[in-house]
């Protein structure tokens, strides 16, 4: 077992219902943002650190995201047929690819303003106490994300579920006890549900602004966004 991920798996195998009009004819990875697609810009965070393998997951349109990613060779595509695995079992799906753990997982339906997230939880991860770090981000600096949130931080770190700061869709995970989930499509929530019975889910708090782009408006906002300085 490493100490430090080298790995991530970026998830872009849904059908992204809630973006309507946008994701008629596209996977929603690929509606852009910017005059850049969703996935370009997670894959812009995953360029700031040091990763020896990179992979993707489609399921929606995927010859859309293999085309995409065609000039990519860092990347590997893994076409998930049949059912929606859903994260913990799209993640379980690539561990052959993936390797090793702990691997970095990250979400393709969002757009960040700040420092690298990748590289935040790089430097916050400690193996010796951690399973799991999960990036967070305070209501505060979450834009276009609708609800009271989805974890409570303790002092030292530790996570809860709760009303309080809300998932970014980034983390850091070990991987080994995803091999005693015996479902083939299945949430990451099923994985944390042990990583918080043993108390080793940490969360730490994302100081930039972090937009969901999980609607039309979404797109909007996240633009605005970008264009507003990041002081």
């Amino acid at each position: 077992m490493r100490d430090r991920p080298d790995a991530i798996m970026l998830f872009a195998a849904g059908f992204g219902t809630r973006m309507r009009h946008l994701t008629a004819d596209r996977p929603k990875p690929l509606v852009k943002v910017a005059g850049h697609t969703l996935l370009d810009h997670a894959l812009a965070q995953t360029d700031g650190v040091a990763l020896t393998r990179k992979v993707v997951n489609s399921h929606y349109l995927p010859d859309q995201i293999k085309a995409h990613l065609a000039n990519r060779p860092d990347i590997t595509v893994i076409h998930e047929g049949g059912e929606i695995l859903e994260t913990g079992g799209g993640l379980k799906n690539a561990l052959p690819v993936l390797e090793n753990s702990p691997v970095f997982t990250m979400n393709t339906d969002a757009v960040w303003q700040g420092e690298n997230p990748l590289q935040a939880l790089l430097d916050a991860w400690e193996p010796n106490k951690m399973d799991a770090l999960l990036l967070c981000v305070p209501k505060e600096n979450a834009i276009a994300h609708m609800g009271t949130g989805d974890f409570t931080i303790t002092d030292d770190g530790r996570l809860n579920y709760g009303p309080g700061d809300i998932y970014s869709g980034a983390q850091i995970v070990q991987t080994d006890r995803l091999h005693e989930i015996s479902e083939t499509s299945f949430s990451l929530k099923q994985l944390w549900a042990k990583l918080l019975d043993s108390k080793r889910m940490y969360g730490l708090r994302y100081t930039g602004k972090w937009c969901d782009v999980g609607s039309p408006e979404g797109v909007e906002l996240a633009e605005t966004m970008l264009r507003t300085p990041d002081v």
